[in-house]
């Protein structure tokens, strides 16, 4: 399993994935989910993926093959917006599904979804979830995230404090925050964590970072905010006994 984040913020986008792939108990092993294509100047574009192993990694290694091929109909770097890079990400994945989904149905569950963002020059950035048959959602202002794979263990804690007017910077604490309280609770998902904080109209991804478990800055962030959590835990009224006393 996996887990990535998608959040759609005034000033631009983060985005995250972890690392952790398996197919059992005992076929563990760490993969990159998170693939840039970027043009300085010109766009970026961002795509995250959880699901099938294979189809995921054959969606992409596709959508590589095709850049600047505008022939294909999958071309990345021809797309004039984004909300066409999403229906470039759709339509590939229904054809690696066609092409290879009944085969793999027999071992196993062959979808996948992806989170695509990113900003091509003339539109201002935007992010997209793509479900595993190929039509998609955009994040807006007022749902500014989009998770996929175990979101649940993650979720309230972005929810509670994410807002549209919610810096790059706070957004990406919260979303290492977020990881943590998933790895903590569940074994599918484990670091590197990969994470870009993408300001809008930079059309770059020189804010990309990678977070091992054992990284300084994650290590202090989890201690400050476990010991945070525990001094307000305890300066809240208890809850009153029966009857009153």
């Amino acid at each position: 399993m996996t887990y990535c984040l998608g959040v759609f913020l005034d000033d631009g986008l983060v985005m995250a994935s972890d690392s952790r792939t398996n197919a059992g108990v005992d076929q563990i092993a760490k993969v990159r989910k998170m693939s840039i294509f970027e043009q300085p100047g010109q766009r970026i574009i961002t795509i995250l993926s959880a699901g099938n192993l294979g189809t995921t990694q054959a969606v992409i290694t596709l959508l590589k093959e095709n850049l600047n091929k505008p022939e294909s109909g999958r071309d990345l770097f021809s797309a004039p917006t984004m909300f066409e890079v999403a229906r470039m990400v759709g339509g590939q994945m229904r054809d690696v599904l066609k092409h290879d989904g009944d085969y793999v149905r027999m071992h196993g569950d062959p979808n996948a979804t992806f989170l695509v963002g990113g900003q091509i020059q003339g539109e201002s950035h935007r992010l997209f979830q793509i479900y595993s048959a190929g039509n998609f959602i955009e994040a807006s202002s007022r749902s500014q995230l989009l998770q996929i794979g175990e979101t649940k263990y993650g979720k309230p804690i972005l929810d509670r404090a994410i807002c549209d007017k919610t810096s790059l910077d706070t957004a990406a604490k919260l979303a290492l925050l977020s990881y943590d309280a998933t790895i903590r609770s569940n074994l599918s998902v484990e670091g590197p964590i990969d994470l870009l904080r993408y300001k809008k109209d930079s059309f770059s991804a020189e804010n990309l970072s990678k977070y091992r478990r054992d990284d300084p800055y994650w290590v202090s962030l989890r201690d400050g905010y476990s010991d945070g959590l525990m001094s307000v835990i305890a300066a809240l009224p208890n809850p009153p006994r029966a009857g009153g006393k």
